[in-house]
């Protein structure tokens, strides 16, 4: 050990000899703290290379030279292992619609503002229906005179007085004036534009005195109701996702989370961004709304019986994956195959039972049968 040591006596001098020139100005100082630090890189770099040569020499000094590397350590388990894939979704409604008149004629009424919530049958708007007004009137009018006339022609005919042919001309007339009659009604319910069902008016299309057309869009609508969440995936999962299978659905921005199904997937590949379409079941809750942002969590892999350790434990060199396992203060590498990742966990399907323990903090300063002090905190 002493040709190792021998440069120690300089070393002790040289930093001697800075100290006591104290008076001496700052540059000075610095130029001597330079050659210094030059001088311990140099002995520390010729102590490296001394002890490597007597190591070979010498494998009883191998082993007394060897500092043992403070370490921690976490434990390989085995259990259930699942991978995911996370993708971002958007709800979408299935009763996302536009609303058009069914008759034309000038709009007298607009009763909703955007953004408002609206039942189902609620009138969204009135339009001018004066002239259908106007012809119910005489219709009706011409009505009661053919029921008049049916009844009287009835009663003769029951009597039998006059014809066959002038009572059924009597009930055609009266009959076809009814059917006409209830015609204009439904032509009258139509002038009110009203709700399909209990949704949300997103946008009005139309303003108060406008003249609309039948199939013209006045209202964007959508239901509150048959919610689904939609959302683009990789092609690289065609094939490993099914429709039943289990999703975690949450929303960020309500801070929700709970537990959904794949509805639908999609059989073709869009090929601009090599995605297929996959749809997923909400429930109806009131604080779900269309086009909010989700993230889906789809499981497309378990494995009941795995071994798992933590996946930044694991490296790499050309041989292959290996971790590190303590045995009797030694750290022992181990070439190890893995499968798939998922957040921090890694599946090994080769390698490792499960009971191992693994070199955690200082995994990187350790070697093959290096010597490890394990760290109690």
């Amino acid at each position: 050990m002493k040709p190792i040591f021998k440069f120690l006596p300089l070393i002790a001098l040289a930093i001697l000899a800075f100290s006591c020139g104290s008076d001496e100005g700052v540059e000075s100082k610095k130029s001597k703290l330079a050659e210094l630090k030059a001088q311990v890189t140099t002995l520390s770099t010729e102590i490296k290379s001394l002890e490597a040569e007597i190591s070979k020499l010498d494998p009883e000094f191998a082993k007394t030279n060897k500092k043992s590397i403070l370490i921690t350590t976490a434990s390989a388990r085995k259990g259930e292992f699942n991978h995911f894939v996370e993708v971002t979704g958007s709800v979408v409604s299935r009763k996302n619609v536009s609303i058009s008149a069914e008759t034309g004629g000038r709009i007298l009424e607009i009763p909703v503002t955007e953004g408002m919530r609206v039942n189902k049958g609620q009138i969204l708007a009135r339009i001018d229906s004066e002239s259908i007004e106007n012809n119910m009137e005489e219709m009706k009018n011409s009505l009661d005179l053919a029921t008049t006339i049916f009844q009287k022609q009835e009663r003769l005919w029951k009597q039998q007085i006059g014809t066959e042919v002038q009572y059924l001309e009597a009930k055609n007339r009266k009959e076809g004036l009814e059917k006409s009659l209830a015609s204009m009604k439904t032509q009258l319910s139509k002038a009110y534009v009203r709700a399909p069902f209990s949704g949300t008016l997103e946008s009005i299309q139309v303003r108060m005195g406008e003249l609309v057309q039948p199939g013209v869009p006045m209202f964007q609508f959508v239901g509150d109701s048959e919610l689904y969440i939609q959302a683009d995936v990789s092609e690289s999962y065609m094939g490993a996702l099914n429709r039943g299978d289990s999703v975690e659905v949450s929303f960020p921005s309500i801070n929700s989370t709970f537990s959904s199904k794949v509805s639908s997937i999609g059989a073709i590949i869009n090929p601009n961004n090599r995605t297929f379409k996959v749809e997923v079941q909400l429930p109806n809750r009131t604080d779900l709304k269309p086009n909010m942002i989700s993230v889906l969590k789809i499981k497309d892999y378990s494995s009941k019986e795995s071994v798992i350790v933590p996946s930044e434990l694991i490296l790499s060199d050309n041989k292959g994956d290996y971790i590190f396992v303590v045995e009797n203060n030694t750290s022992k590498k181990r070439y190890v195959k893995r499968g798939m990742s998922f957040g921090s966990d890694a599946e090994i399907l080769e390698g490792l039972t499960g009971t191992e323990v693994l070199v955690n903090k200082g995994f990187r300063e350790v070697g093959d049968n290096f010597s490890v002090n394990i760290s109690q905190l």
